[in-house]
């Protein structure tokens, strides 16, 4: 081996930052060791090598396929983020297919490594990226992965025309009226069933049948309360009727028992696609809202566009759920709203210069900053706690799963934003401009650039009921710098 091929030793390691990714996929890989146990022997190989591990740099990613091309890897991605930055040398994992099981996912570890000596280690072994030698092994090693993934995918896929082609049912989440097997008929929720289908017939609307199962206590497969969606999803249930559907397309009669016969499921298809369509003229004559998707509700819920024969506004989307203590009857004019809303996003882009500006992501305020801090120090000592067994792992997981809730949270309005949609917008000219748009009826992208600057417009209870109300009204900014 050349003197520029040698590999350091672990002498030169001792106080270096380093960090831990630990991946565990959906798919049957032949090893499904757990994202805490990947982490605790990742753990022991840092202990070992003298290198320093901070809460801040451990990075998860549960129940993520790293085989799966268009699948998103959030700790993946930061990881990659930080090397990039320079932030770490040391990237310490399970084994190197929990890291990247594509090779274009290693290229690109590859390209990093190019720009920062980078090390890899595994429990069995090391691999120094910018070594010639073992960026060579890496790549036999993750292309093995690959075809490894690429033939459990096809032993997968196989195995679920099989099982789609003998008539079997499709098993996961317990449909309504069977047990988990999908075969087993509940008989109490079968009688509901065909209940649902006989009023539906009779001329009930979905929403009156769910208002009335739900004044009678009767719940969901899952416990929940009935509402509008979940009786129009066990109309539309094609395993009421023993029907097999198979990649979103119907392939035959099922071998399991249906509740409902394939006539009078037949007729419900029919009475509910003539009612689509006898109401789709009323919905495409309905206005566009500009703010839809960020006016929220001060309960937390999304507030939706709603038009009626005197009036269009925006309103909370739990109107009109059945269980009236989360019920929510907060509206608010539209027009009025979204004249406010656009006063001031045109005083915001007046301000803004936009040329040779590039999508950044924004950063975070300083009080959550100081929030994901507090609670990365949590997690830290919580992790000595499972370390040192003081706690047990199921303990572990809960409280590590509420702390990792609350910084997800705050890490959403960290966001890549297109900048391109304020181009021709932005600057002294923006009222002009903005008028240029409404005349175009650019109503899309009207709401691009609301949504661009805004992450929320929250609606607060009314004082007035018989004018607009501005203080009501909080907007919450995106960061723009």
């Amino acid at each position: 081996m050349t003197p520029a091929a040698k590999k350091p030793q672990h002498s030169g390691y001792a106080g270096e930052d380093a960090a831990i990714y630990c991946r565990i996929s959906q798919a049957n890989d032949d090893d499904q060791t757990g994202v805490d146990r990947q982490e605790r022997i990742c753990r022991e190989t840092a202990e070992r090598l003298g290198l320093n591990v901070h809460a801040a740099h451990i990075y998860i990613d549960n129940n993520r396929s790293a085989w799966k091309r268009n699948r998103k890897r959030p700790g993946w991605d930061n990881l990659l983020e930080v090397m990039r930055e320079g932030g770490i040398r040391h990237v310490i994992v399970y084994h190197p297919d929990r890291l990247m099981r594509q090779p274009r996912d290693l290229e690109e570890l590859l390209t990093i490594a190019d720009e920062q000596q980078l090390m890899l280690h595994g429990q069995a072994n090391r691999r120094d990226l910018s070594n010639a030698d073992d960026r060579f092994f890496l790549r036999i090693e993750v292309a093995h992965a690959c075809r490894s993934s690429d033939d459990t995918s096809r032993r997968l896929k196989s195995a679920m025309d099989d099982q789609a082609a003998a008539g079997n049912p499709h098993t996961g989440r317990r449909r309504y009226g069977y047990e988990k097997d999908g075969r087993t008929i509940v008989e109490a929720e079968a009688e509901i069933v065909r209940e649902v289908f006989r009023r539906y017939l009779d001329g009930e609307s979905p929403a009156s049948i769910a208002r009335d199962l739900h004044e009678r206590g009767e719940k969901t497969a899952y416990g929940k309360t009935w509402e509008v969606w979940s009786a129009r999803k066990l109309l539309d249930s094609h395993h009421v009727a023993g029907i097999r559907v198979f990649r979103g397309e119907e392939i035959g009669q099922g071998n399991w028992p249906a509740i409902i016969d394939r006539g009078q499921w037949d007729e419900v298809r029919q009475l509910r696609e003539y009612r689509a369509a006898k109401d789709r003229p009323k919905r495409e004559a309905r206005r566009y809202y500009l703010l839809r998707g960020i006016v929220t509700c001060t309960c937390g819920q999304r507030m939706a566009g709603s038009s009626s024969s005197t009036s269009t506004g925006y309103r909370c989307t739990r109107k009109f759920v059945n269980d009236k203590a989360a019920r929510c009857k907060r509206t608010i004019n539209a027009e009025p709203l979204e004249k406010f809303a656009r006063d001031v996003a045109i005083k915001v882009l007046e301000q803004l210069d936009v040329s040779g500006r590039t999508p950044a992501a924004t950063s975070l305020p300083e009080a959550d900053a100081r929030a994901n801090d507090e609670d990365a120090q949590q997690l830290k000592e919580l992790n000595e706690m499972w370390t040192a067994k003081e706690i047990s792992t199921p303990e572990y997981r809960g409280m590590r799963k509420t702390i990792e809730a609350r910084m997800k949270e705050r890490q959403r309005k960290i966001v890549q934003r297109p900048v391109a949609v304020l181009e021709g917008i932005a600057g002294p000219d923006a009222a002009a401009n903005w008028r240029r748009l409404e005349k175009a009826e650019d109503y899309a992208r009207m709401n691009a650039i609301f949504r661009f600057l805004f992450a929320a417009v929250i609606i607060h209870p009314a004082t007035n009921r018989h004018s607009f109300d501005a203080d009501r009204i909080e907007i919450e900014s995106n960061p723009l710098d």
